[in-house]
């Protein structure tokens, strides 16, 4: 396995350099540059696409290039990073693509089938709409919280998550669904209207009452009755185990609540960020370049893989959250994780498809999508960089 190899030569050797060596703010330019040579080579790669209901790519695997459709979950992150690229560039040329990428997931924005449009169209559409200020954006951002705001059920105070997988729960909420809250945000500066901030913050309370343990760690999938809102059970589905805490799931719940103080500038979230992190990097688990195993209470640690996915995302909510918090020790974290991710973790230019790092876990339990280059990796981790600036 790659992961293997990894662990016997770059992060073994990584795992030497301590935190303080890796604290300074990384070198964003000299990353977006390799970003953009990567990309630049992926475009090349999606020339030789001829189908064209597929439109974004996702991951390299198995010695393959994966292109999804766009009602993937993952079709806005492509976009997203092409935005990135024209936010720090300022190169004409990803304007355009940037403009070209989101164009192929627009239909998506009345898609009422999935509760992932945050990821969809914000992603895409809302970065294109801070830069452009485009005015059929802004459209498309309050069509797509108008299509989500159906899975709401007021009995249950949630989103719906899922519709597939019946006989396995009936009205499921995944702590990933915090991370569409950041569409019904904007979608009420944008229109006026207050029922998308309502829905979302009622959506936050209850995951933060329901999802948490203890410790802070969060469930995967909490499953409601849809009748009388009580909560049924509590379980995984990507995780280790219902009781584990899968790495890339808390940092979902770190990013989401980060996310929800900022629109809210209600402590409450505020407070309970600070309570996932504390959870994240106080687990023994943690390794030293904080890069972490795609479940802390994986059994087979150290010989198992990591998530990189995990840890982009960790680092894009630590900075935002330093901001709030003021803590430095999150802006220190967050830049120790970019350094070890740009130092060990990148993929050799004009390989793998184009993707920018290796190394993250989709989902485990399926055998599905692990050790690999993954597009949500990228996208956080250039919005990490770019955060890393302010």
């Amino acid at each position: 396995m790659i992961y293997q190899n990894l662990k016997m030569s770059a992060v073994a050797a990584s795992l030497l350099i301590s935190t303080a060596t890796f604290a300074q703010k990384p070198n964003v330019a000299k990353e977006f540059k390799y970003a953009a040579e990567q990309t630049g080579f992926m475009l090349k790669q999606l020339e030789a696409n001829t189908d064209p209901k597929l439109v974004s790519p996702r991951t390299f695997e198995n010695g393959k290039f994966k292109i999804v459709s766009s009602t993937d979950w993952t079709s806005g992150f492509f976009p997203g990073e092409l935005w990135f690229l024209y936010e720090q560039t300022k190169d004409p040329k990803w304007l355009e693509q940037a403009k070209i990428y989101t164009a192929k997931i627009e239909k998506e924005q009345y898609n009422k089938g999935t509760h992932d449009l945050g990821f969809i169209i914000y992603c895409s559409f809302g970065n294109g709409y801070k830069l452009t200020k485009d005015p059929a954006y802004k459209q498309i951002i309050i069509n797509a919280a108008k299509s989500l705001s159906t899975r709401f059920n007021p009995k249950t105070g949630v989103i719906k998550s899922w519709d597939h997988n019946k006989e396995l729960w009936v009205n499921p909420v995944i702590i990933d669904n915090m991370m569409n809250l950041e569409l019904l945000f904007e979608a009420t500066k944008l229109s006026g209207d207050s029922s998308f901030y309502k829905i979302a913050v009622s959506h936050a309370d209850h995951t933060m009452k329901n999802h948490f343990r203890a410790d802070y760690s969060s469930y995967h999938v909490v499953d409601y009755d849809p009748e009388t809102g009580v909560v049924i059970k509590k379980t995984t589905h990507q995780g280790y185990s219902n009781e584990s805490a899968w790495a890339r799931g808390q940092a979902w719940g770190l990013y989401g609540f980060t996310l929800c103080y900022r629109e809210t500038h209600d402590k409450k979230y505020l407070e309970h960020a600070q309570r996932i992190a504390r959870f994240i990097f106080s687990n023994p688990t943690m390794p030293k370049d904080l890069i972490p195993y795609w479940d802390y209470n994986d059994p087979t640690i150290p010989n198992t893989s990591r998530d990189v996915s995990a840890a982009a995302i960790t680092a894009s909510a630590l900075y935002e959250l330093s901001g709030y918090a003021k803590n430095k020790d999150y802006v220190v974290k967050a830049n120790t994780i970019l350094n070890n991710l740009a130092a060990n973790y990148k993929n050799p230019l004009n390989s793998n498809g184009g993707f920018i790092l290796l190394h993250s876990t989709g989902h485990r339990p399926a055998k599905s999508e692990i050790d690999v280059p993954i597009n949500y990796a990228d996208y956080y981790y250039l919005e990490a960089l770019l955060r890393s600036k302010k």
